[in-house]
């Protein structure tokens, strides 16, 4: 079968890159969509939109699935879409129902790509048997997400009972559009680690045979069923200190170090990693190469390659880009005092995001001082150099590049003739 990729070429704010570009479980979207897809094809192409591919594709009548490149989908979903559609033979297209639990709250807010179509939406995925041409017949093929409800933590009832208890559709069939840094959390943390800890979870109450082979193994090494090799995959050349407290399902790279009183929850970790001496981590992605000091703290955030997040730093419902480096002590908190939904970048203006908790997001190349507090669903832009003073230690706004310490200094003190005045007008949040 042929695939065939259509380009979206918009870049995700503050990352300044296309989607396809950025990680998924500590893989770029381009990657983990080729690695999902290679059993069933044999060849790629790429066009700039699903015109440009019928044109030059013409009637060829061969078996083909058309993607766009900045679409997060997991295995179940794909292998169902496939699955159904070669056993019905006709052309198809992916489709949710409007009330699917884990589109209407998760998906939906956040994008407005879904080609509407009574009670269905469609998504810009495709399987057409006979090629290209086909896509213009292609009838809605609906997949139910499966989604099961978990609660987040507890909640004082006087914070929470406007909005009742903070809970998340988890899908075991997952699907979403990346057009924002928001959507990126969703899959990498809300579809990706917390889902699978949550379908691993079932599997070990309805498979009695599986339950068995965890039991097994965790007697087999005397540990605790969490951390047994079932649920833990620990890659080579790793040095984790027998005092770290590891729970799966997590995986572990190669060459990783885990220092004494680590804690970590249901994770995956890159390689070449380092967590340091009383680290905690729940509930997040480290990417290749990163590196985390003591007492630095991970809570459903995502850190994308060879960034460091240093001692005593507490990060949760983040995303961190590459190459970034957050100072010691600086907090990115969650919670939103005022009983609002929290508003977040996307597509160069403020979206509401129907979440009540959400961190923030630092791009790639960034350099953010120590002691800093970030509100929540603020972003800092790619590229730039924060450092705390007193009139600016607490972030309230986004960060654009133009706002950079950096930028300051290159623009108007280094080369003050090589940059024209910069003009003011930042008003962010």
């Amino acid at each position: 079968m042929r695939r065939i990729i259509l380009q979206a070429k918009r870049h995700i704010h503050p990352f300044n890159e296309p989607a396809r570009d950025l990680r998924v479980q500590n893989k770029p979207l381009w990657l983990w969509q080729r690695d999902l897809l290679a059993p069933y094809t044999n060849e790629d192409r790429e066009y700039v939109s699903l015109q440009a591919a019928q044109q030059n594709e013409g009637k060829q009548a061969v078996e083909v699935i058309v993607h766009r490149d900045n679409l997060f989908f997991n295995d179940v979903l794909i292998r169902e879409f496939i699955g159904r559609g070669r056993a019905e033979e006709k052309p198809v297209r992916l489709a949710f129902r409007q009330d699917d639990p884990v589109i209407a709250n998760h998906v939906q807010p956040l994008s407005g790509a879904f080609t509407k179509q009574g009670s269905l939406l469609l998504a810009d995925i495709w399987y057409l048997p006979g090629g290209v041409s086909q896509s213009v017949d292609a009838t809605p093929l609906v997949i139910d997400t499966e989604a099961q409800e978990r609660g987040y933590y507890h909640v004082p009832p006087y914070m929470s009972a406007e909005f009742g208890d903070l809970i998340y559709q988890l899908p075991r069939k997952a699907f979403i559009l990346i057009d924002s840094w928001v959507a990126l959390f969703v899959a990498d943390i809300l579809f990706g680690v917390f889902a699978s800890g949550v379908v691993q979870e079932n599997r070990i109450n309805q498979d009695w045979r599986y339950k068995l082979r965890i039991l097994y193994a965790a007697l087999l090494e005397q540990r605790s069923v969490l951390s047994s090799r079932e649920l833990v995959q620990v890659g080579r050349n790793c040095n984790i200190d027998p005092s770290a407290r590891i729970h799966g399902p997590t995986i572990i790279g190669n060459n990783v170090t885990i220092g004494a009183g680590a804690v970590i929850d249901n994770c995956i970790i890159g390689d070449n990693v380092t967590v340091s001496q009383g680290c905690q981590l729940m509930l997040s992605v480290v990417g290749d190469g990163s590196f985390l000091p003591f007492r630095a703290a991970l809570f459903m955030t995502t850190m994308m390659e060879n960034s460091m997040v240093t001692q005593n730093t507490c990060l949760q419902l983040c995303v961190i880009g590459r190459d970034t480096f957050i100072g010691a002590g600086t907090t990115f908190t969650d919670f939103n005092l005022l009983p609002l939904p929290l508003k977040a970048m996307i597509g160069g203006r403020l979206h509401q995001t129907d979440f009540l908790v959400l961190g923030g997001c630092v791009g790639h190349h960034c350099r953010i001082g120590s002691g800093m507090i970030i509100y929540p669903g603020r972003t800092i832009e790619s590229d730039v150099v924060l450092v705390a003073s007193a009139e600016r230690r607490v972030l309230t706004k986004n960060v654009r590049y133009a706002d950079s310490d950096h930028f300051h200094y290159t623009h108007q003190v280094a080369y003050p003739r090589l940059y024209p005045p910069h003009a003011e007008g930042h008003d962010g949040e």
